[in-house]
């Protein structure tokens, strides 16, 4: 019975994350579409992102924490294997200053966000994302 349970609860826990891509993004990072100049938005990690319109939600996607992790890219040793991070939104990708590296994706990482789960040259890359 143990057993069940605990497949169970670990099937369930897994079904929670979804798929989709990220990009990276360049300073400057202010002003945001969530805080505008505000500096205490940016987690001291530099751990942050900006929503795609899949998450935007009409804003709603401000300060939400998510735990990515890169699961493929179109460059070869790109992910770098057993990394996740988790980011804090403070913009939104469609508006952000800089513009992302890749238009259409689910997330857009900081730099720092992006080379922690991705290596060089690659700008773009598969995640599975979770809230």
């Amino acid at each position: 019975m143990f057993f069940f349970f605990f497949f169970f609860v670990c099937i369930c826990n897994f079904s929670l994350a979804d798929v989709g891509t990220a990009s990276l993004y360049n300073p400057p990072y202010t002003p945001t579409a969530c805080y505008g100049s505000v500096a205490s938005q940016f987690p001291s990690s530099n751990l942050f992102a900006a929503a795609g319109e899949g998450i935007w939600d009409n804003g709603a996607s401000c300060g939400r924490q998510y735990l990515v992790r890169c699961i493929s890219a179109a460059v070869s040793n790109t992910c770098i294997p057993g990394q996740t991070i988790q980011v804090k939104i403070v913009d939104r990708a469609q508006t952000s200053v800089s513009r992302p590296t890749r238009e259409g994706v689910t997330i857009v990482l900081s730099n720092t966000a992006f080379g922690t789960i991705g290596n060089p040259p690659a700008t773009s890359m598969n995640i599975e994302i979770q809230q």
